[in-house]
């Protein structure tokens, strides 16, 4: 006992344990939350998408490796024709034909700049018209109202008129590398013989300007169709006894294979046309 006869005062202190909101269990319960919230707003934002984005996320998640490759995944319509390689190929075809419509461009002012100043060779000018078509480019010899400006009349006989149109076309023609579609056609007049016909005489006319541009120069493997049309394709439908829609076509389709060397051949054509001589 102390002296003095006071009491000892013991003081006992109790560690209590910490506040439950110091704990982690809500931590793994508010995880839940928010996942289970982020799940929900992606499967509203994905309902409220187009049927092509819609089959473009099921194609990625059901083969996310082939997706990427741009192999085939399902039904997607985006699983296929998405690798670098095809996006490649596409730009290199935009690029070409691009490249292609300039050279065209070229040609039809070049053309129709000679044609001017054979004019008064037999009304020449009006008689040649060049066009850029979804095809490619289009040249035509037409007909004047006599029939009789490029073939003896009713005949696959070349004038010497036809010879200078088609001299001309093709020395501007020389040095490009797509192919050439030559056509025959006429008018809906019928022959009388029932031996010869529109099929015969178109034939014929579309033949005889083949060998005449292979005469002066353009490579025959580059005459890829030589087609006679008789009256199927008229230039005037709603007259087709007009005489011109007697007519030879040329056709330069686009080239549509980007190959390396032709396009590196446009660009440096086209860079040389730019820059003059």
């Amino acid at each position: 006992m102390a002296k003095g006869g006071g009491k000892i005062i013991i003081i006992k202190k109790v560690k209590k344990g910490g506040h439950g909101h110091h704990g982690g269990s809500w931590k793994v319960a508010y995880a839940d939350f928010v996942t289970a919230m982020m799940a929900f707003f992606m499967v509203m934002w994905i309902l409220g998408m187009d049927e092509n984005t819609k089959k473009a996320i099921e194609g990625y998640f059901s083969n996310p490796i082939g997706f990427k490759k741009g192999y085939s995944s399902g039904s997607s319509p985006l699983a296929s024709g998405s690798s670098p390689a095809s996006v490649q190929q596409q730009a290199m075809q935009i690029a070409l034909r691009n490249l292609q419509q300039r050279r065209f461009e070229e040609i039809k002012a070049l053309l129709a700049s000679r044609v001017d100043s054979l004019a008064a060779r037999g009304g020449l000018k009006s008689r040649v018209e060049i066009s850029i078509v979804n095809a490619g480019l289009r040249i035509e010899l037409i007909e004047s109202a006599q029939g009789n400006t490029f073939f003896e009349f009713g005949s696959s006989q070349m004038k010497p008129e036809g010879q200078v149109a088609l001299r001309l076309v093709a020395e501007e023609l020389m040095g490009m590398e797509n192919p050439l579609v030559i056509e025959g056609h006429t008018d809906a007049a019928q022959y009388t013989r029932r031996d010869y016909t529109n099929w015969e005489l178109s034939s014929e006319r579309a033949n005889a300007a083949r060998r005449y541009l292979e005469e002066v120069g353009i490579p025959r493997a580059r005459i890829v169709e030589v087609n006679g049309l008789a009256d199927k394709q008229l230039k005037y439908p709603l007259d087709p006894l007009n005489p011109s829609n007697r007519r030879i076509s040329i056709l330069l389709p686009y080239i549509t294979a980007p190959q390396p060397a032709t396009l590196d051949a446009l660009k440096e054509r086209l860079g040389t046309a730019a820059g003059g001589p």
